[in-house]
C-alpha cells in the first residue's frame, strides 16, 4: 500500500472553570477557576524500518488527545496528548481540499517531521476576568476545537536509480549479483509485485539500485501495475533500460520502454539513461549479438552486453552508472527547511459556544 487518504484532527483545548475559593479563614477569597489544557498537536514524522503505508490502512480517523478542564485554586487542566503518526522516509504529504491536493511536505530523510493540525487552545477560568468593576466573574471561555483536515500520504520510493524492463528480462537476478538485495527469481513473468533496493558498491562509491515490477505494454493507462509502478522512477536520478537478449528485437522493446515512460511523464524519459542487454550467457543471444548491435546501434548509443546470472560485464555497467551519477545533482527535499522539522498551519477554526 503506497498511498492512502487519511482524516485527521487535533485535539480540542478544555474549557475553563468557574470556581471560587472557600478556604477557611480567607473571607474574600475572590475566583480561582483555572484555564483549561490546550489540545494535542497532530505531527507526521518519517522513521526508518517502515516500508510501506500498510499500519495506516485500517484506520481512516486519528485524534489527538483533548485538553483537560481547568480546575479551582488556579489549576490548568492537562496539555492533550500529541499524536505522531509514522509513515515510511520518502512519503508525500498532501492535503484534500477543494478538489486540489498540494503537497505540504516531502519526508525523505529519517526523523524529518511536520506539524499538520494544531491543538485548539484552552479556555480562560474566571480567575483571569477580575477586574476592579468586576471582582466576581462568573464568566469562562470554552475551549476551541482543535484543527481538522484530510490527509493524503503517498509512498514514493527512494533509490539512486532504477532498474526498469518488459517481463522476464533478469532485472531481479541482476540485483541478487550486484548487491546483497534478495528479490524473488522465478521462471514466470512478473515474479516482483513491489519495488526491491539493493546498495551498489562500486569501490569508490555506492548507490541505491531499485527494481521496479517489470512494465507491461500500456502501462501509462493503469496496465499492470500502470502508475504504482513508474510513479517510483520520478524520484530516481538514473534509468538502466534491461532488455532481454533472447527477444526477437530488443531495439524495439527499447523503444516501446522509452514509449511508455514519454506518455506517462515526459521527464522520465529525459532522464539520464544507460541501457544494457542481458542474457549474453545464452548461446543463440551470443550468435546474434552483431544483429543485436547493429540494430541498436540505430536507436541509442552506448550499450552494455551483459549476463546477469554468471556476472559478464556487471562491473563496467555499474561504474557507467556511477560516473553518470557523479555528474547529477541531488535533489532537494520539498517543504523541510533546514532544521529538519516544517509547520503547516491550517486555516483556523472558530471558536466553539461560550
Amino acid at each position: 500500500m503506497d498511498k492512502i487518504e487519511i482524516k485527521v484532527t487535533a485535539g480540542c483545548g478544555g474549557d475553563g472553570a468557574v470556581s471560587f475559593r472557600k478556604e477557611k479563614f480567607v473571607p474574600f477569597g475572590g475566583p480561582d477557576g483555572g484555564k483549561g489544557g490546550n489540545g494535542g498537536d497532530v505531527i507526521v514524522r518519517a522513521v526508518d524500518g517502515m516500508w510501506t503505508l500498510d499500519r495506516l490502512v485500517r484506520q481512516k480517523a486519528w485524534r489527538a488527545g483533548d485538553g483537560a478542564r481547568g480546575g479551582g485554586s488556579n489549576k490548568q487542566g492537562g496539555q492533550g496528548k500529541d499524536l505522531v503518526i509514522e509513515v515510511p522516509v520518502g512519503t508525500l504529504v498532501c492535503r484534500k481540499e477543494d478538489g486540489r491536493v498540494p503537497l505540504l511536505a516531502d519526508l525523505k530523510e529519517e526523523g524529518q517531521s511536520l506539524l499538520v493540525a494544531s491543538g485548539g487552545k484552552g479556555g480562560w477560568g474566571n480567575s483571569r476576568y477580575v477586574s476592579s468593576r468586576q471582582q466576581t466573574p462568573r464568566r469562562a471561555d470554552a475551549g476551541e476545537p482543535g484543527e481538522e483536515l484530510i490527509l493524503i500520504l503517498e509512498r514514493k520510493l527512494l533509490a539512486d536509480v532504477g532498474l526498469v524492463s518488459y517481463p522476464s528480462a533478469g532485472k531481479s537476478t541482476l540485483l541478487r549479483a550486484v548487491s546483497a538485495a534478495r528479490p524473488e527469481v522465478a521462471a514466470y513473468p512478473y515474479a516482483t509485485r513491489e519495488p526491491v533496493v539493493g546498495l551498489v558498491s562500486t569501490g569508490k562509491t555506492y548507490f541505491f539500485l531499485a527494481e521496479m515490477p517489470a512494465l507491461a505494454e500500456g502501462a501509462h493507462q493503469g496496465r499492470g501495475l500502470g502508475n504504482d509502478f513508474l510513479r517510483h522512477l520520478e524520484r530516481t536520478r538514473v534509468l538502466v533500460h534491461l532488455l532481454d537478449g533472447s527477444r526477437p528485437d530488443p531495439s524495439e522493446d527499447w523503444r516501446h520502454l522509452r514509449n511508455e515512460l514519454t506518455l506517462y511523464k515526459v521527464s522520465l524519459a529525459e532522464k539520464p539513461e544507460v541501457v544494457a542487454v542481458n542474457k549474453m550467457d545464452l548461446p543463440e543471444v551470443r550468435d546474434r549479438l552483431p544483429e543485436i548491435k547493429a540494430a541498436l546501434a540505430k536507436v541509442t548509443g552506448e550499450v552494455y552486453f551483459i549476463s546477469a546470472a554468471t556476472g559478464q560485464g556487471l562491473p563496467e555497467l555499474m561504474a557507467a552508472v556511477a560516473e553518470i551519477l557523479a555528474a547529477e545533482p541531488v535533489p532537494i527535499p520539498i517543504g523541510i527547511p533546514e532544521g529538519g522539522e516544517a509547520v503547516f498551519r491550517p486555516l483556523p477554526q472558530k471558536r466553539g459556544p461560550r
